[in-house]
């Protein structure tokens, strides 16, 4: 695992600071039936681990939800669009956790939000099942799928992890490549996120190279699992802004660079 150095020593000066030490939003405070997912109908906030999450759904047509949902769903091996809430990995990241989040860019950039500045530390990512499949063989659940497949040389699909300020303003970002030619992710990787400052919420994003006249055709979802948050003393920020820490600017994350 790589720590960008602006990773270390914020790490260093929170422990300086006194701290507290860091919780983690793992989605196993919310219960599920096995293998499920939560899915209202409805738009709605959910919590878990101090953190809000949104649900929309389409009320209007009584279909397709958006935003972020939890699942412990463990199909990895249909293909298409009906599967669009399993992780490839089958399970939440570590020994038994079962719940993760699943989220999907198609009604709009989903967001977390806390109630009070925290620094991240970092969480784990993978692809769903859906995407995943997708970029290896191209079904998309589709009569005739639109992606294109075998993902290779030159093909990246890329989550772009945004820190927000109390007035919902970018105070940088963190690119994880999902999928980096033909290496597709289908493990839960750690991306580190200390870099982002002090934030009142995450939003993310998706690109891939595989895109159109109505943006990407790789399925827009993503699987994130145990956010390591730690609120913000004060005098933390206090101390890390005298230092000049907050304004090192963006990098790129994880094993997978392009």
């Amino acid at each position: 695992m790589h720590i960008h150095k602006a990773g270390l020593l914020t790490l260093a000066l929170l422990a300086a600071a006194g701290a507290t030490p860091a919780a983690v939003i793992d989605f196993d405070d919310n219960l599920l039936a096995p293998n499920s997912f939560f899915e209202p109908r409805a738009n709605v906030t959910w919590t878990s681990g101090g953190a809000s999450f949104s649900q929309s759904w389409n009320e209007t047509f009584d279909c397709c939800w958006g935003g972020f949902t939890y699942s412990n769903s463990t199909d990895t091996t249909t293909a298409g669009f009906a599967n669009d809430r399993s992780a490839i990995t089958g399970d939440g990241f570590g020994p038994g956790q079962d719940n993760y989040g699943v989220a999907t860019v198609g009604s709009g950039a989903p967001e977390l939000r806390f109630a009070q500045d925290q620094t991240v530390l970092g969480g784990y990512f993978t692809n769903v099942t859906y995407s995943y499949l997708a970029m290896l063989n191209g079904d998309d659940g589709n009569a005739v799928p639109f992606v294109k497949a075998p993902f290779g040389p030159g093909d990246f699909f890329e989550l772009s992890i945004i820190g927000l300020d109390a007035n919902g303003v970018a105070t940088g970002s963190v690119e994880f490549l999902l999928a980096d030619g033909a290496d597709i992710v289908d493990d839960w990787a750690f991306v580190d996120l200390t870099s982002l400052g002090p934030v009142r919420g995450l939003r993310f994003a998706l690109d891939s190279s595989d895109a159109g006249t109505f943006g990407i055709n790789t399925p827009g979802y993503f699987a994130v699992d145990n956010i390591s948050i730690v609120p913000l003393p004060a005098a933390a920020w206090l101390f890390i802004s005298a230092l000049g820490l907050l304004g090192l600017g963006r990098r790129r994350s994880s094993g997978l660079m392009r």
